[in-house]
């Protein structure tokens, strides 16, 4: 068969990220949540706005377990990062320590989260007020908890060895939408712990 071409080279096994139909439903799934916590935090302003001062609670929220949550949550975000470099370049104890551990802060701060609401002199129903706060940080921790998942997904088939320099698309897209859950943490500790001492 003179016309038969043979390449001597391995075959693609992925997509090239932005060229990946996941890595398009990655930012999809990011602007369509993004959208929903802006119309959120929106309305938590207009309400504010509306109301003053006399919206939010006598006592302002504390920063005993928001300050270090908001600090291990925005740090995870460049340990998760240092753990995507670690696939790409091949290293694969980086990779493990860095998206395990990031996963694991992102755990610690779903318990600091917790510990945090339960501190609180509102509750979800008491007031408005507490609505917000409960349903937006709510809302966040829900996709913090999905972020921890992907990123201990992405670690355990990084210890069988299925991620490497060539195959690393879902490894880089777990890590994205992580740092999107960080960058909501911003605005969301902007609004509800900070604002408050500014109003």
């Amino acid at each position: 068969m003179p016309d038969t071409l043979v390449l001597d080279r391995p075959l693609p096994i992925a997509e090239a990220r932005y060229n990946s139909t996941a890595w398009l439903g990655v930012l999809c799934l990011i602007a369509t949540e993004g959208s929903l916590f802006a119309y959120l935090l929106f309305s938590y302003a207009y309400a504010v706005a509306q109301h003053g001062a006399d919206f939010l609670p006598t006592l302002r929220p504390s920063f005993a377990y928001s300050l270090p949550g908001s600090v291990v949550l925005v740090s995870s975000s460049f340990v998760a990062m240092w753990g995507e470099r670690g696939i790409r370049a091949d290293r694969r104890g980086q990779a493990l320590v860095g998206l395990g551990g990031a996963a694991a802060m992102g755990a610690l701060f779903v318990v600091l989260e917790l510990l945090e609401w339960r501190s609180e002199s509102f509750t979800l129903s008491s007031r408005a007020y507490g609505s917000f706060f409960f349903t937006i940080t709510g809302f966040h921790m829900a996709h913090v908890v999905v972020g921890v998942a992907c990123l201990t997904a992405v670690t355990a088939w990084s210890a069988l060895g299925y991620f490497g320099p060539r195959r690393h698309a879902h490894v880089a897209n777990a890590v994205t939408y992580w740092h999107f859950v960080d960058v909501v943490w911003v605005f969301v500790f902007t609004a509800f712990y900070l604002a408050p001492y500014i109003a």
